[in-house]
């Protein structure tokens, strides 16, 4: 039986445990190279301060869109934050603080393709 999934400490999917890693499963903490050599910079610090702030001036059970903190982190090049602000909800997500939903419902962070909202976990 293999060990229960992790989730990757840069881009927040889910880590599926492999044979190869059986002798480190403990250590590892990112779900490839390039997230390894991404990890968690000050800038996806802020976009997670920045959801969570974006979320409490917002009603109980209200989303909001990433780039509405890609936005407030850098207003003139909020696009090239829309995927680490994507990371950074996952990473949310992992601690419990936020729920990734499309069309209301919630979904899996690690699969979800296409637009996402992010609301306050229930």
């Amino acid at each position: 039986m293999s060990p229960e999934p992790k989730v990757c400490a840069s881009c927040g999917r889910r880590i599926e445990w492999r044979k190869k890693w059986e002798r480190d499963w403990e250590q590892v903490r990112y779900c490839s190279q390039a997230c390894r050599k991404r990890g968690v910079t000050r800038t996806d610090q802020e976009l997670e301060a920045a959801i969570v702030d974006l979320l409490d001036g917002r009603a109980g059970g209200a989303t909001i869109c990433p780039s509405e903190a890609a936005r407030r982190v850098d207003p003139d090049g909020w696009r090239d934050l829309m995927e680490p602000a994507r990371r950074a909800a996952r990473r949310l997500v992992a601690d419990g603080t936020v729920e990734i939903t499309q069309s209301g419902r919630v979904v899996d962070p690690s699969t979800a393709k296409g637009p996402i909202r992010v609301r306050r976990a229930l």
